[in-house]
């Protein structure tokens, strides 16, 4: 298979910035377009809800690659022009702006956007947390704010929460598993979690469903369980999840089913048409599953071999999933799927819970599923082994 003469990202994302990236390290010579909704250089967002969001860190500080090593990718970037529809046949993009990019491979990486709350649109105080304009207006409201409710109780939520209490605003988290982050880690380690962020002083209001919000002339002033409980707030995060940004791909012809479907290879159902990062749900051969992974570990491994595929490697995406997480003094890392399951087993192998530092490997009817790591990164990565003894070398990380 010979190589396209020209390859168009779609999304000025970490996923897209990857692509580019891998294909001109692999040697790929051929024209490179880059099509971006925001008017922003790529850049992280990992740091919008720690450091954007604590003041450790400058906006600017959060763009992935100086201009100058963006220009030696020889790249035309495309900024603050989203797209809005793709003829997946021809390969062609259309903008907002009126814009038609042709390309003989398209690249989708166009990311997600956030869940919201009904009656949240337009009041004052009510945030959300996925652009670096998010997180400079969350945190400019958090810094006069006496009480801030978070709703939404998975890795974004809790991680908003420790950014927000370290501010010096009483915070309470809302949401409707049975304790924090259960779905991410499981019942043992999400109660031990739940732990530490009371005795950092977040009220935690679990397994409660939201009704609406309250409000007094344009601004919040509440959440409104549906129990009749109202939970005061000068401040709201909606983090109840998000959704992979294919709206535009509706009448494009592609298999759209909680993002954009994909073989093993991160293909579309269209030729020369692949998807990569939190859009792209794709099937994992080691697992026999479909998979689609919102976080920024999975957003560069996998564009490095989307790029392969596109110069003809015939490679297919196995990787271990992997996500990390800090709150308050506390980094968690989670290589594989835990689960929210009661039947999973968890065995210290490593360190102590009461003292807040160990390894937990995760077994389902006594094969290994997951590793997690509390404030133990190079003994988590060593423990991580074990899965890849499980599954064979196809369920190793793409290095």
């Amino acid at each position: 298979m010979s190589s396209p003469d020209s390859v168009l990202v779609v999304g000025a994302s970490a996923a897209g910035l990857a692509t580019v990236e891998a294909l001109r390290r692999k040697g790929y010579r051929g024209a490179l377009t880059v099509l971006g909704a925001e008017p922003h250089l790529p850049y992280d967002r990992p740091p919008l809800s720690k450091q954007v969001l604590s003041g450790a860190w400058e906006p600017e500080r959060t763009q992935l690659r100086p201009r100058q090593a963006l220009d030696a990718l020889d790249a035309e970037f495309v900024l603050g022009d989203p797209a809005v529809a793709l003829d997946a046949a021809t390969r062609t993009v259309t903008s907002a702006a009126g814009r038609t990019i042709a390309a003989d491979a398209v690249v989708l990486a166009t990311g997600i956007r956030p869940r919201t709350l009904p009656g949240g649109s337009g009041l004052r105080g009510v945030h959300v947390l996925r652009t670096v304009e998010d997180a400079v207006a969350l945190r400019a409201d958090l810094l006069t704010a006496a009480s801030t409710v978070v709703v939404g109780d998975g890795v974004l939520g809790a991680e908003i929460a420790s950014t927000a209490r370290a501010l010096g605003t009483a915070v309470t988290l809302v949401g409707p598993q049975p304790a924090l982050m259960t779905g991410q880690l499981g019942p043992r380690v999400a109660g031990l979690l739940g732990r530490l962020h009371t005795d950092h002083a977040v009220r935690l209001v679990p397994g409660a469903a939201v009704g609406t919000l309250t409000e007094h002339r344009g601004r919040v002033t509440g959440v409104w369980l549906e129990t009749g409980e109202v939970l005061p707030a000068d401040v709201v995060v909606v983090a109840i999840g998000s959704v992979p940004a294919t709206d535009w791909l509706r009448d494009s012809g592609l298999e759209l089913d909680d993002g954009v479907l994909c073989d093993s290879r991160c293909r579309t159902s269209a030729a020369g048409v692949y998807a990569v990062g939190d859009t792209a749900r794709w099937y994992h051969e080691a697992l026999g599953a479909m998979l689609r992974l919102e976080n920024r570990t999975n957003a560069s491994e996998q564009a490095g071999v989307v790029a392969g595929n596109i110069l003809g490697e015939d490679r297919p995406y196995t990787p271990v999933p992997y996500f990390w997480t800090d709150q308050f003094d506390a980094r968690i890392q989670v290589h594989g799927v835990p689960g929210p399951d009661v039947d999973v087993d968890v065995e210290i192998v490593e360190g102590s819970e009461d003292e807040r530092r160990f390894v937990g490997l995760y077994r389902r009817q006594g094969s290994p599923t997951a590793v997690l790591g509390w404030n133990m990164p190079k003994q988590t990565r060593l423990h991580r082994q074990a899965l890849v003894d499980a599954a064979g070398d196809s369920l190793a990380l793409n290095r």
